[in-house]
């Protein structure tokens, strides 16, 4: 089967951590390499955010990346494309007169919109998975949501029009139900992990506890809570990695933004803010941790718990979304709510007084992973979804 991934804003080739960079691009491209190993032929379109890009990239056997000119080519935040997606579309359609795929598979929003408008005079089912909803954002962020106006109705409209809706948990299934998305269109398959790199090294914690925060630096993800809980957990150390590379953290928003919290509540010297880090180290640095600490006030999935489980690592974590399936509370790690740092805190302090639990929570974690979360599983899973937009599409075309 010839699969279009179309992925606007975020390349499998964007380095992760960036302000726009982070889970969906490590999920297109291990999703993308997975199906390409069961023998189908993937192309993964993105925007052109560089003019040095050349228009098809090999990405791994059987994938290729291809820019898609479509505005100017240089990085915009993905908030700022969406006047830009109709030329997106456009060049999909012209490339696909002679080219078509057998399916499109899109994601985030403006590449369901951009799947939609190029399919439109074409016989070829789209599959779409969202990401993330602007319902749940506008409703944790609300004033300081920066979407177009217009995604919460786009996003109901796409739910309506693609053949099925791929979700990564059963909290966007309800939240499409309430979008009025009907219930039998939506099928979860999770997010997987590469268990090649994420691999446990289980070893008795020693020396001072390390906890780690990584991923992109943005306000929901929670990262100013696990600054403020730290002066509640005396002698642990925390590692903020992620945002810019580390010789222009100095520059980051963000980052002095975070810096003035710790330096507030009097922990500036037991916080590292490490950068960007390249995908190859971070197993390596999740392994390096007492607890990996991900407590965003929203997230669809939650790739870094997964990933810190695989890595036999004891999670804590917001009960928020994904994270509310893939970490087993009192089993894999410990849940807590969002943006209550004393409760972290004292979750976090429990865990770092007793070196058994650790053990324990790493490794049911990794079995956890292993299980059911390897990316061959999950990309079998997506080819069933698959079939069922096709059958949806031949029931639609009758």
């Amino acid at each position: 089967m010839k699969i279009a991934m179309i992925s606007e804003h975020a390349s499998p080739l964007a380095g992760i951590g960036t302000p726009d960079a982070g889970g969906q691009n490590v999920h297109v491209a291990a999703l993308s390499t997975a199906i390409a190993q069961l023998g189908h032929e993937v192309t993964v379109y993105t925007r052109r955010d560089d003019e040095r890009l050349p228009e098809r990239v090999p990405f791994t056997p059987g994938v290729t990346v291809a820019h898609v000119p479509a505005g100017p080519p240089a990085g915009i935040p993905k908030d700022d494309i969406l006047p830009w997606i109709p030329q997106f579309a456009r060049w999909l359609r012209d490339q696909w007169r002679f080219d078509r795929p057998d399916l499109v598979h899109s994601h985030f929003w403006m590449s369901g919109l951009a799947a939609l408008a190029a399919t439109r005079w074409a016989d070829v089912p789209v599959a779409h998975t969202y990401h993330a909803l602007g319902s749940v954002k506008r409703r944790h962020q609300g004033l300081a949501d920066t979407s177009p106006r217009t995604r919460i109705e786009s996003e109901s409209r796409i739910g309506r029009a693609a053949d099925t809706i791929i979700a990564t948990c059963p909290d966007e299934v309800d939240e499409l139900i309430r979008m009025g998305v009907p219930r039998q269109r939506a099928r979860i398959v999770p997010c997987g992990v590469d268990l090649a790199q994420f691999q446990a090294r289980l070893r008795p914690p020693n020396g001072r506890p390390r906890l780690l925060s990584i991923g992109r630096l943005v306000p929901r993800k929670g990262v100013e809570t696990v600054i403020q809980a730290l002066r509640h957990i005396p002698g642990a150390d925390l590692v903020i990695a992620g945002g810019p590379p580390a010789q222009d953290l100095h520059r980051d928003p963000e980052v002095t933004r975070l810096r003035w919290i710790a330096a507030r509540a009097g922990v500036a010297d037991r916080v590292t803010f490490v950068g960007q880090v390249t995908r190859a180290d971070v197993p390596a640095l999740m392994r390096s941790a007492a607890a990996v600490v991900t407590v965003p006030w929203y997230e669809p999935f939650g790739m870094v718990a997964l990933e810190a489980m695989a890595c036999g690592v004891p999670v804590v974590a917001s009960c928020v979304g994904g994270q509310k399936d893939t970490v087993v509370n009192g089993v894999t790690g410990v849940l807590v709510p969002p943006r209550r740092p004393r409760a972290l805190a004292g979750a976090v302090r429990r865990l770092l007084a007793d070196p058994v639990r650790q053990m324990a929570y790493g490794i049911a974690g990794a079995d956890r992973a292993r299980a059911r979360y390897g990316w061959n599983r999950i990309a079998q899973e997506t080819l069933a979804a698959y079939a069922g937009a096709l059958a949806q599409a031949r029931r639609t075309a009758s």
